[in-house]
């Protein structure tokens, strides 16, 4: 279903590209939180600069510009809430798409109806991919944030003590710190980082946490700040920030954390993911 595209198209003389004039507008809000490029041509050409390999690919696949045109697409569909649709177009791009395609599947993860065995299986699947394009692209902060997002969602789901044993930790940090190093200014990376510290001290105690992990308190809440500080208007991040501190301590964070999930169900919605973040905080705060 292409809703952008549907009034162009029953108008009959609308362009084709309107739909893309309207997502570059909005593009900053969009991605205040992962700072990703507007991947138009030259993002893309840059990508692929070097690697002869994905020079080659793009050349089979309707070069630079031909690929732009399909990325801002599968964003088109993620904005709006596509997210099935949005993964479908970005895994058909390989690496310059994996980035649209492993968040669409990180969304679905939270809101999906499927069964557990099926959120599982598309959660590793995604991280596969997720892998390739770290290897291929290793600079692109989002290939590794995407990458440190999936292994997280599939540590929730087999839970965090299964996670801890199988190794998943030291990869989540590894791929945050990457993330950060790229761009400092990542508020969902810091978000992400936030949270590993607190789930891991909430888990295992501070002291086992700090000698194990490097984790502690004191991280979590320096990460969780730098991220509001960075994204005031996402409800994501008032959301997880709220989280994070009921891992961390319910009785002393309490009064905080339903502020901000107040602050998240306030928040004014850019599009489909931050319309179901912030009626989450809402049954939060039910």
């Amino acid at each position: 279903m292409h809703r952008g595209n549907t009034p162009a198209r029953a108008r009959g003389g609308t362009s084709r590209a309107e739909p893309h004039q309207r997502l570059h507008q909005r593009w900053t809000r969009l991605h205040l939180t992962d700072r990703e490029p507007w991947p138009d041509e030259h993002f893309v050409g840059a990508l692929a600069a070097g690697h002869a390999g994905l020079a080659s690919w793009l050349a089979t696949h309707g070069g630079a510009a031909g690929v732009a045109r399909v990325l801002q697409e599968a964003w088109n569909e993620f904005h709006d809430g596509e997210f099935s649709r949005a993964k479908r177009l970005g895994e058909a791009l390989g690496v310059f798409g994996a980035v649209v395609a492993d968040k669409a599947v990180a969304v679905d993860s939270l809101y999906s109806k499927r069964s557990e065995a099926e959120l599982l299986k598309a959660l590793e699947s995604a991280i596969g991919r997720a892998e390739r394009a770290v290897s291929e692209l290793p600079n692109q902060p989002n290939t590794q944030y995407t990458l440190a997002l999936l292994l997280g969602r599939y540590s929730q789901r087999i839970s965090i003590v299964k996670a801890l044993a199988a190794g998943l930790a030291g990869r989540v940090r590894q791929h945050l710190e990457r993330a950060l190093a790229l761009e400092p200014r990542h508020a969902e990376a810091h978000l992400a980082f936030g949270l590993f510290h607190a789930e891991i001290v909430s888990k295992l105690g501070s002291l086992a946490a700090s000698l194990a992990y490097g984790a502690s308190q004191r991280e979590a809440l320096s990460h969780f700040r730098q991220a509001l500080a960075l994204a005031p208007l996402s409800p994501i991040v008032h959301m997880e920030f709220a989280h994070g501190l009921m891992l961390l301590d319910p009785a002393r964070y309490r009064e905080q954390a339903e502020r901000l999930y107040r602050d998240a169900a306030e928040c004014e919605p850019a599009d489909a993911m931050e319309r179901l973040d912030a009626e989450r905080a809402r049954g939060g705060l039910r």
